[in-house]
């Protein structure tokens, strides 16, 4: 049972570059497998049930600011993001899928790893309004919505990832994220089911 003044829904890369024709990742499935998965209606869904019944909205985007002089070469994924110039600040594939709304009581977020986490707000903002659980959605599963659902396991959160509201680039990938990393460290729970709770 939710409590709903103690939930909070975290909307994690809902941006151009990840999930949208013509953005930086088109070509990896990533655009394809984000459709598949209905992604943009479900997190709608969710979004508009938590605005309706008072539930914390935050959306939580990677940006690389500065052309990427200081996202680091240490990982594959921070060099690909600077080399394809991805998710860059001020551009259109940093910016929010359409079908996406931002309410003005959300807050927004932005990092440059992958933990939703990791260099934001986020912790001090759950602790401070006293939230429990976070209710993870977004892509992608096997990189920053895992690296979220782990950090929010080990900050000592109640983690639920809805899998109709996470994408990545293939159902493989998808099953490895939610099959395995998931069953320790979060609940899974569809979007329908989160909203008849609601």
């Amino acid at each position: 049972m939710l409590e709903k003044n103690k939930t909070a829904l975290l909307v994690i890369d809902m941006q151009n570059d990840n999930i949208s024709a013509g953005g930086k990742s088109e070509g990896t499935g990533a655009v394809e497998h984000a459709q598949k998965q209905k992604i943009v209606p479900h997190i709608s869904q969710l979004i508009s049930a938590a605005h309706e019944n008072n539930i914390l909205v935050i959306h939580n985007q990677f940006v690389v600011k500065n052309d990427g002089k200081a996202i680091g070469s240490n990982a594959p994924i921070f060099i690909n993001m600077k080399n394809n110039q991805s998710a860059f600040s001020g551009t259109w594939g940093a910016k929010t899928v359409d079908g996406i709304d931002i309410a003005p009581e959300d807050f927004v977020l932005q990092r440059d790893r992958m933990s939703a986490f990791h260099g934001t707000e986020l912790n001090t903002i759950l602790k401070n309004l006293d939230i429990d659980t976070i209710i993870i959605t977004g892509v992608w599963t096997n990189m920053a919505v895992e690296h979220t659902a782990r950090d929010g396991a080990d900050y000592g959160y109640k983690v639920i990832v809805v899998p109709d509201a996470t994408a990545t680039i293939n159902d493989e990938w998808q099953s490895a994220a939610m099959n395995y990393a998931m069953n320790n460290v979060a609940t899974k729970i569809l979007t329908e089911e989160i909203i008849k709770e609601l």
